[in-house]
């Protein structure tokens, strides 16, 4: 690696001394700046590499003195694949596309591997072969490939970074770098949206396990070593002319500060705390040249970062020598003060170089091309932006490449889940493990009887998490991930071939007595504000497995409790009753890695130690400002022995989080703060449901319970026509804001069973305050569903929005109406991604 700058060094030394709090600190470092203003000459002054030689740099502004008004704005402007054709690439001009965590070929983000390379050839070809008028433009595909090339079925996924950070192995990561490059390339793109150097600060926040550590020298000594494993060494030699792709850190910056760790919201932190915590990061970044940067939807001091010049060109282009291009986060330049998705110059003027507009970008193109004209935008600034952007194809080599096919790798679909890959990733997975309890019955007997239980146990989506496959990584199962090993097959396959045995119990019930248990249990899969919490604890449905290791503690078996998990969380139950405690954290495809370390060997000696460590402190209660139970840095080995253990208190110090984040009914049960109420649509004639059976709407609504899932985990609605209609709602007094997940593409899922056909139309609604948000929208999937077939109903959040609501004062996030009769069961009310829904209802055109 390049030699850090002084600076560098006395901030890491500054670091761990730095009290957050703010003791001991001068006034005036302590004091926000008003209005985020920032004060460049306190940063760094950072040499960022030559990446163009001059020859390179001559085609560049020999491409821009040729290229149109119109070439120029486009090549600003990024579309979704979900969202944008091969034949609009060309007409707009559009200097590149992303797939967003639910988008694919043709719709399909499970699509297999040959079709993503057959549409990175079609886009690269419609950019090239274009009649324009201008220069053609290669066009660039950026994707999310965060821990490994996720998008991507039978691609290689590693563990996500909070387990890398436990690692503490900056080799295993430019490695990890490197093989994820590879991947990525074997499907035609260039360009990945990682690594992710945020610094997390609250475990609340629901992207915390994409940050490696809360401490922030740990994250700098990971982010040169991956940004050189994606890219290669610096150079103006060609990216692409090896195994590499384009990187891009991200959020910048300080998305891991912000209060009570809500995702997009405001970091209230003083400029000495975003520069000594969360820049420090982007000095290596910077150092190893990193090629593009992703800003953040985040806030400092009440200034959305995307829209804070001071931050992006003073500090990152200015201060930092930021040589790249800058990047937006899914239209985050809509939530810019004065912009909307569709138009924002304040962007552009403070220096971002690409907004990404996934579904807003015709619009946003046909306002920027206005506001260039206006003089709104400058041409100079314009032509910095669109300058930044052919300096980094130029750093790819992209002129000269070719389409995607015909590139090297492309299409060896043998190395997409590679076995030399699959063992980088069966590595990382051994060395992030954290052992934090161990009485001495590890390391287990592999010819012994081992009973593996728990939810956790045999599913390759849940220990894998978000951002894998699909946007939440929920929807799926095993058959989606080939070559993949869940925890219970690595399990199985090293007791076996000891001679042991091993079953699978997911309740803990047995068959034959086990000499030993395995309980995988913990978190469920979420992304970005999906994965938010209000405390840190397990959401209650979770905890089940914990009462399995009570009973078999009780039975005499010996407990050995494997977490799957994106942060530390209270478990202390789980710590007294468990005679081991490994938290696994997300460790990806490669669940052989546990079993290696949950084993000895034939000679009854582990073949592995833990060597992970904590890469944040572990709390006590589940209070995020509560006492820490295991330090940042605690971690046991086989070599502590076994260790004696005192009963934890299992008082979590906070009230129940009921059934978490964007669930409003699930197994016959409204999560608090909700009720479910029967009514007439206009409101009147009203019953809050809280027992059933139940009668309403003046006898023509009979309310009884349903099995689904769990003996009476539904409730079943027989409505009758009648004068007024008939209204189901999930509603209470005080206003949601749901803007977040109305612009990350979310949906309403609903899961329900048709019992009786409607005999008249049926809408769903959203309700703000006493009246309906905008209009109705008319649901006729409701009308073709087979009778008496749970099915999952999906609509999208944008659709209520464009009916006219507003999502930032929802009091009832589901409303489903009809003036006829009508007979269903409903499960589930759930916010979600379109992979979990069975039938997805399309917005109406107006």
């Amino acid at each position: 690696m390049q030699s850090r700058p002084a600076f560098y060094a006395i901030a890491c030394m500054a670091i761990s001394a730095l009290p957050l709090s703010g003791a001991g600190m001068a006034q005036d470092q302590l004091s926000p700046p008003a209005n985020g203003q920032v004060h460049p000459d306190q940063w760094p002054r950072v040499a960022y590499p030559r990446i163009v030689a001059p020859e390179g740099e001559a085609r560049v502004q020999d491409l821009l003195s040729q290229m149109t008004v119109e070439q120029k704005v486009g090549q600003i402007i990024q579309a979704d694949i979900g969202s944008v054709t091969p034949e609009e690439v060309c007409e707009y001009h559009l200097g590149s596309v992303l797939n967003g965590g639910n988008s694919g070929p043709g719709g399909n983000d499970l699509a297999p591997a040959p079709e993503w390379l057959a549409l990175a050839d079609a886009f690269y070809t419609a950019s090239m072969e274009c009649p324009s008028g201008g220069p053609a433009i290669p066009i660039m595909w950026g994707t999310d490939a965060v821990h490994g090339h996720s998008n991507i079925v039978g691609a290689t996924i590693f563990p996500h970074n909070v387990g890398l950070g436990a690692a503490r192995d900056p080799d295993l990561i430019e490695r990890i770098g490197r093989a994820t490059a590879i991947e990525i390339r074997v499907t035609g793109q260039e360009w990945t949206f990682a690594p992710t150097v945020t610094v997390p600060q609250d475990y609340r926040w629901g992207r915390a396990y994409e940050g490696y550590s809360s401490d922030p020298a740990l994250v700098a000594s990971y982010v040169g070593r991956m940004v050189r494993g994606l890219q290669g060494p610096a150079s103006t030699a060609p990216i692409l002319a090896g195994p590499h792709v384009a990187a891009s850190t991200k959020h910048f910056l300080a998305d891991g500060a912000t209060v009570d760790g809500k995702d997009q919201g405001d970091a209230a932190i003083s400029e000495l705390e975003l520069r000594l915590v969360h820049g420090a990061p982007y000095i290596p970044a910077m150092e190893n040249g990193v090629a593009t940067v992703m800003t953040s939807f985040s806030s400092w001091q009440g200034v959305k970062i995307s829209g804070n010049k001071g931050l992006v060109t003073d500090i990152l282009k200015d201060r930092l020598g930021f040589g790249g291009l800058v990047i937006t986060d899914w239209n985050a330049h809509g939530q810019i003060a004065g912009c909307s998705n569709s138009s924002c110059p304040i962007a552009i003027d403070a220096g971002l170089d690409m907004l990404m507009a996934p579904d807003t970008w015709r619009d946003l193109y046909a306002s920027t091309l206005a506001e260039v004209k206006a003089g709104t935008i400058s041409m100079a600034r314009l032509d910095d932006a669109v300058a930044r952007v052919l300096r980094v194809k130029q750093r790819l080599g992209l002129f000269e490449a070719g389409k995607p096919s015909t590139r090297p790798l492309s299409g060896d679909y043998d190395l997409l889940g590679a076995p030399e890959h699959r063992a980088v990733a069966r590595e990382a997975v051994r060395k992030s493990l954290v052992l934090l309890k161990n009485t001495g019955v590890l390391p287990l007997k592999p010819s012994a009887r081992i009973l593996v239980a728990g939810d956790g146990a045999d599913d390759i989506a849940r220990q894998s998490g978000g951002w894998t496959l699909s946007w939440q990584g929920t929807g799926l199962d095993n058959s989606d991930f080939p070559g993949a090993t869940s925890l219970w097959r690595g399990i199985e396959r090293a007791v076996s071939a000891a001679g042991g045995s091993a079953e699978l119990a997911p309740d803990g019930a047995f068959e034959r007595r086990p000499d030993a248990a395995i309980v995988v249990f913990g978190e469920t899969p979420y992304a970005e504000f999906q994965g938010d919490i209000p405390s840190l604890q397990l959401r209650p449905e979770l905890r089940w497995p914990i009462e399995t290791m009570r009973k078999l503690k009780e039975a005499g078996i010996p407990v050995v409790a494997v977490m799957i998990t994106g942060r530390p969380l209270y478990v202390n139950e789980a710590l007294n009753e468990a005679d081991a405690f490994v938290t696994a954290w997300l460790p990806g495809s490669e669940g052989g890695g546990v079993a290696d370390l949950l084993f000895a060997g034939a000679d009854g000696n582990p073949a592995y130690d833990f060597q992970g460590r904590l890469p944040t402190a572990w709390p006590a209660t589940a209070r995020h400002d509560g006492p820490t139970l295991f330090p940042f840095g605690y971690g046991l080995t086989y070599a502590d022995g076994a260790q004696s253990w005192e009963t934890l208190p299992q008082d979590s110090q906070v009230a129940d989080d009921g059934r978490g984040n964007g669930v409003y009914f699930d197994k016959g049960s409204v999560a608090a703060p909700w009720s479910l109420v029967v009514s007439q649509i206009d409101g009147s004639d009203s019953l809050r449901l809280t027992t059933v059976p139940a009668t309403g709407l003046s006898g023509r609504a009979t309310i009884t319970a349903a099995d689904h899932g769990v003996q009476e985990g539904a409730r079943q609605f027989a409505i009758e026509a009648g004068p007024g209609g008939g209204a189901v709602e999930i509603g209470n007094d005080n206003p949601t804001d749901l803007s977040r997940e109305t612009n990350g593409d979310v949906l309403l899922l609903t899961t329900l069973r048709i019992d009786a056909p409607p005999t008249a139309p049926v809408s769903m609604s959203l309700r703000c305050g006493a009246s309906d948000c905008g209009r109705p929208l008319p649901i006729p999937a409701l009308a073709t569903l087979d009778r008496g077939q749970w099915r999952i109903l999906g609509v999208p959040l944008k659709c209520f929005a464009a009916a006219g609501a507003d999502m930032t004062q929802i009091t009832a996030p589901f409303r489903l109406t009809t003036e006829g009769a009508i007979g269903f069961s409903l499960s589930r009310v759930a916010l979600g991604s379109a992979g979990e829904a069975d039938v997805v209802a399309q917005c109406p055109v107006r």
